[in-house]
């Protein structure tokens, strides 16, 4: 599984730092990006109750 942030919708509330933080952190001015390229198996379930609550919709799952 893999993550992207569109960093033209995150508003940087952080919800999937909270929810994830071993695949999201913030930059330095405040925005979410994923910080691992691939999701690993058992980090899944978080990483897709991050996509499900991020307030903006900015994270969602590539293929």
């Amino acid at each position: 599984m893999k993550v992207t942030v569109d960093e033209d919708r995150c508003a940087g509330h952080g919800m999937c730092l909270t929810l994830c933080p071993e695949v999201f952190e913030l930059t330095d001015d405040g925005w979410s990006v994923a910080k691992l390229e691939e999701v690993p198996p058992e980090l899944e379930s978080a990483a897709r109750e991050a996509i499900e609550h991020c307030p903006e919709r900015a994270i969602r799952e590539i293929d």
